[in-house]
């Protein structure tokens, strides 16, 4: 086999395939490799609803099975030729509950040459809060995980994970259970949820959403609201704005709505029962918060596969330094500008919080990750890779925080079109960060070319006043002649931004 001349992949990992045989899908999702924010290499999903039909009969759909067998030859297929050096595959609640389902699992082993995985319904739940923990930082709440046959409920805290259980609550169980009325699918899922007893300890906490209807909810929420930044992972509402909304979907108020074009046509008549299930789960825990994750069970599976070294990294600064070596012109310069930078913050008077200063480094290691652009777009592409990338373990307002102060540290520190609809996102806070980065960023890349070794011999001290209101960048001997007028108007533009007396003293002068 040839080996590739591309350089855009990350060195001495290589693809994995998992492929997830679902009550309503089957998936193949082809990643760049094992790792703790792994990359989407490939993409492939088809409906075919093996799960229709088995809450009356007990079997799985025949029309479903010959639909999933041909999909699975596919993705075998698909697979080898992405170099995929495993196949990992996964079967749910279909295969696991279904009469004729030793018999399928059979056959679709021979035809992808490898033995598939039935998870219980623990390991289903245990496998989709390790996709919630791969995903958020430092999570805190329950997570739910709402397939065609089943939903999933587990306790996570951090990194650790509660005991899980299973509801015969899945979207398509529910239409078929309630012959497609919401109302008796409402009674009927909750006399289980009344039964979940673990919900309780969810109080005034996050509700984690997982699966395909829950997110084409979240997108439909999304358009409705005409929310400015369409990433799913981390989208967050209120419990009580979430609430409100689920009964607009289930009586109906969308279903002819221009919204609705977001959502899938083979999920639409799906949607209420996942707003069903969803509501009634909300009504029982009262939690805080609803956060949709994009992540679960098999990112969280391939992160159960992970050492308890690489578990433990930051998934934002693990994506972000990737970025940084597949994209900037030194990984290294963009390290020390995350290190510096933490310093400086200091000497400003900002006393960051942890989730800060995560954020701080993630926009510091991604600072050059557009220098490839014409000049007049840098800026814009920059904000344009991080407000859309996949990144894992950050807020929608914390990607806006990144976003923007790499924008300004390119386009300068005024906010005008291009800007506004993640301004909106993010808290005046964040804001008020994110122009101090950009201004930062906008004179010490004057000092170093790109290229690394200046930025840590930079100090900033207070004036000879003493008063914290002036602060002095002392250049050491060596550096002087970096001096000059451009240099000079960046550190005004700072002062001018923070409401300080700012200058430079060269020691080359001393």
């Amino acid at each position: 086999m040839v080996e590739s001349e591309a350089r855009g992949r990350l060195p001495g990992i290589h693809p994995i395939s998992v492929i997830d045989i679902g009550s309503n899908s089957v998936r193949l999702v082809v990643y760049e490799g094992l790792s703790r924010s792994p990359a989407v290499f490939f993409n492939e999903k088809v409906l075919c609803g093996l799960g229709r039909g088995l809450a009356q009969n007990g079997r799985m759909d025949e029309e479903g099975i010959a639909r999933a067998l041909s999909a699975l030859r596919r993705f075998r297929a698909l697979s080898e030729q992405a170099r995929a050096t495993r196949i990992h595959v996964l079967a749910t609640a279909a295969a696991r509950e279904a009469e004729n389902g030793p018999a399928f699992v059979e056959e679709a082993e021979a035809i992808l040459g490898t033995q598939i995985r039935i998870l219980t319904g623990e390991e289903e739940a245990r496998y989709s809060a390790y996709g919630i923990i791969s995903g958020f930082h430092d999570p805190d709440g329950i997570a739910g995980d709402l397939g065609g046959g089943s939903l999933e409920l587990v306790d996570v805290l951090a990194d650790r994970i509660g005991h899980g259980i299973t509801l015969p609550l899945g979207g398509l169980r529910l239409a078929e259970m309630s012959n497609n009325d919401v109302g008796k699918a409402a009674r009927f899922a909750r006399e289980h949820i009344e039964k979940a007893d673990m919900l309780e300890a969810g109080h005034d906490r996050t509700f984690y959403c997982v699966g395909g209807t829950w997110r084409n909810l979240a997108r439909l929420h999304m358009e409705v609201t005409d929310y400015p930044l369409h990433m799913m992972q981390a989208y967050q509402l209120s419990a009580s704005e979430a609430e409100d909304f689920l009964g607009d979907v289930i009586r109906g108020k969308y279903a002819k709505h221009d919204a609705m074009r977001v959502v899938s046509k083979s999920r639409r008549n799906l949607l209420p029962f996942g707003a069903v299930s969803l509501r009634e789960t909300l009504t029982r825990m009262k939690p805080k918060s609803v956060a949709f994750s994009a992540l679960g069970v098999r990112e969280g599976y391939l992160f159960s596969l992970l050492d308890d070294e690489e578990k433990a990294r930051d998934p934002l600064l693990a994506a972000a330094g990737e970025l940084a070596i597949l994209r900037a012109r030194s990984p290294e310069h963009a390290r020390e500008l995350a290190d510096w930078t933490g310093g400086v913050f200091e000497a400003f008077g900002m006393d960051e919080t942890e989730e800060e200063g995560r954020y701080r480094r993630a926009a510091c290691l991604m600072a050059d990750i557009s220098w490839r652009a014409h000049p007049d777009y840098r800026g814009l592409q920059a904000l344009n890779i991080i407000a859309h990338g996949s990144f894992t373990g950050i807020t929608h307002a914390g990607r806006a925080y990144i976003a923007l102060a790499n924008y300004y540290r390119f386009e300068g520190l005024n906010d005008n079109g291009s800007t506004s609809p993640l301004a909106a996102v993010a808290t005046p806070r964040l804001l008020e960060c994110a122009k101090l980065l950009g201004g930062l960023l906008r004179v010490v890349y004057l000092f170093s070319a790109s290229m690394p070794g200046v930025i840590p011999r930079l100090k900033v001290e207070r004036g000879e006043d003493g008063a914290a209101g002036s602060l002095v960048f002392v250049v050491p001997k060596g550096l002087g002649p970096f001096e000059g007028e451009r240099l000079e108007g960046r550190l005004q533009q700072l002062a001018k931004l923070t409401g300080r007396t700012l200058s430079f003293r060269f020691e080359d002068r001393a």
